[in-house]
């Protein structure tokens, strides 16, 4: 199957991802390489597991919850809508006024967050545009698979006990944050988000891509 567009929906490792106060910053160490008279190019990653555009599990907030290991593949290849979100202080519950979708379908959110430029800044900011509980009630009661953010958290900054995170992964559904989808129409998409194979990890970095 061949499609019209491919858009590549991750930050950049290095120049545009947002490190999340307290996350160990991303870095990439240089230990050999063929310009300083090495026989090859090899370097060093040090990351959280929540650097860049990355996917949350369960486990992420919940005591003895599901880790990202144990999903199927098919749980990060999906039917996908993107929704454009005017509202600029947070996502809710009429952004979700009208949409059809499928049981397990992926929602996710445009918001100011990519148009102005923030969800690929390089620098971590206190306003950002949030999904709110009310938000995330709809998405559960639609059935939703996985939910997307333009920017590092789902959950407004400062608010310590995460409600969205928890109302979302206690009931299984996947939370990519950390996208970009500037470039995006709001419309129908098929999503590939597949994490690093890691035992036991409640998050992964993922290359996000939307087939259209």
């Amino acid at each position: 199957m061949r499609f019209k567009r491919v858009y590549d929906i991750s930050v950049l490792l290095g120049l545009e991802n947002i490190d999340y106060p307290g996350d160990d910053p991303y870095t990439r160490e240089e230990v050999s390489s063929i310009s300083n008279g090495a026989a090859y190019n090899l370097s060093t990653l040090t990351l959280s597991a929540h650097s860049g555009t990355h996917i949350d599990a369960p486990a992420h907030f919940l005591e003895r919850a599901k880790t990202i290991d144990l999903y199927p593949p098919e749980n990060f290849v999906l039917p996908a809508h993107v929704i454009h979100v005017e509202d600029v202080e947070s996502i809710k519950p009429d952004s979700l006024d009208g949409l059809k979708t499928e049981r397990g379908d992926a929602l996710l959110f445009k918001t100011t967050n990519s148009m102005s430029g923030l969800s690929r800044s390089g620098l971590f900011s206190e306003k950002f545009v949030y999904m709110s509980e009310g938000a995330a009630d709809m998405c559960l009661n639609l059935g939703a698979g996985l939910i997307g953010i333009d920017y590092i958290s789902i959950d407004r900054y400062r608010d310590d006990m995460a409600p969205v995170h928890r109302k979302l992964l206690k009931e299984g559904i996947l939370i990519l944050e950390g996208i970009n989808l500037k470039e995006v129409p709001s419309g129908d998409y098929t999503l590939l988000c597949p994490p690093l194979k890691m035992k036991g990890a409640e998050a992964s970095p993922v290359r996000a891509l939307l087939l259209g």
